[in-house]
């Protein structure tokens, strides 16, 4: 029979397992025990799902005698120990791990390596605020060891550098290939007041309230919705930041408003909004016109808003086209002169 002593690894062969507990032939006089405790620190761990008759397990000495004949070994200790040494490898290596996370704790998530614990605090987790972070239970993560300080029982692992590794390599690869001008795919990822951001498949792009549509768009959550596939125009890339647009060159209205806005043209429109001197007509979204104060009746008006108001739709003759400019002048006022000589025509005929 050999001599063993405390602090020695040993090798034996599973002989019995019970629910919290292991016996292994250790080829001393002796069995070696392992308890529940000693073989991991997973709380109502039944060891016989783990364990079983015939394998080979390495354990480490706690006691020589338990003060019942019998060998108090650790499996956990042993196995910490060479976690240890792993993790600091990996430490050394900036190598990156996969583990699964074992426990969702309030300030982050822990992570068994080799029986060895790694701590993940939540602002390492992702390379956004996460406040909830029970999602990630149970999931196999990726991360590196930022800090290894096994004495003090810190190690620390790192899941957003990776993160932003991996976003900065994506962004670098959208920017190689993409250009002004270009018509890209996207989705819309949030939405604030003054735009949208646009997921485009490795940097998000700000599609600006003003172009979303050659109309006027007052509340860009009534205009997107978180989710929605767009396809958007990159408008300008400066750096890292991409400009997108919904105003694509070939939807213009002013490409066609010469004609269909022709001096003498009676039109349709809405009143989109009201001033003191005058009324803007909305003819198509991005075509707006000035309907002045003095052109909206034949009768004295003091202010638009006396006669007028937003939404109503309204009929003008167009009296003045600027396309340079992209002015159009609107007067109802014509119209009612060319009515009232039409009738004084009728009554001397």
């Amino acid at each position: 029979m050999k001599t063993i002593r405390t602090g020695e690894v040993v090798e034996g062969t599973v002989i019995d397992v019970k629910e919290d507990e292991i016996i292994l032939n250790i080829g001393y006089k002796a069995d070696g025990i392992i308890t529940r405790n000693e073989y991991s620190n997973t709380p109502n761990l039944d060891l016989r799902e783990v364990v079983h008759v015939g394998d080979t397990l390495q354990a480490k000495v706690l006691k020589v005698n338990d003060g019942e004949g019998q060998v108090l070994l650790t499996y956990k200790r042993l196995a910490a120990e060479k976690g240890n040494k792993r993790l600091e490898e990996a430490y050394e290596n900036h190598e990156v791990l996969t583990a699964k996370v074992a426990q969702v704790l309030d300030g982050g998530l822990s992570v068994v390596v080799e029986e060895t614990r790694v701590f993940i605090p939540a602002s390492l987790v992702s390379d956004v605020y996460e406040k909830n972070l029970s999602k990630y239970d149970g999931q196999e993560i990726s991360f590196v060891i930022s800090e290894f300080n096994p004495r003090k029982r810190r190690i620390i692992g790192d899941r957003k550098q990776l993160l932003l590794a991996e976003k900065a390599q994506r962004q670098q690869e959208l920017l190689s290939r993409i250009s002004d001008g270009m018509i890209v795919e996207g989705k819309v990822k949030n939405i604030t007041d003054f735009g949208a951001f646009i997921d485009l498949g490795g940097a998000d792009g700000l599609l600006h309230i003003s172009e979303m549509s050659w109309g006027r768009v007052d509340n860009p959550k009534k205009f997107l919705k978180v989710g929605d596939d767009i396809k958007v125009l990159i408008k300008d890339i400066q750096g890292d930041k991409i400009a997108l647009s919904l105003k694509f060159p070939e939807t213009n209205p002013w490409l066609t408003a010469a004609e269909k806005y022709a001096v003498g043209n009676v039109v349709e429109g809405k009143v989109a909004r009201m001033t003191d001197f005058g009324a803007f007509v909305e003819l198509e979204p991005g075509v707006d016109a000035l309907l002045h104060v003095s052109q909206i009746s034949r009768d004295h008006v003091d202010k638009p808003s006396d006669v007028l108001s937003v939404g109503q739709e309204i009929t003008a003759k167009v009296v003045d086209f600027n396309e340079a400019d992209h002015k159009i002048s609107l007067s109802i006022k014509a119209l009612e002169n060319a009515q009232k000589q039409d009738e004084e025509t009728a009554e001397v005929e």
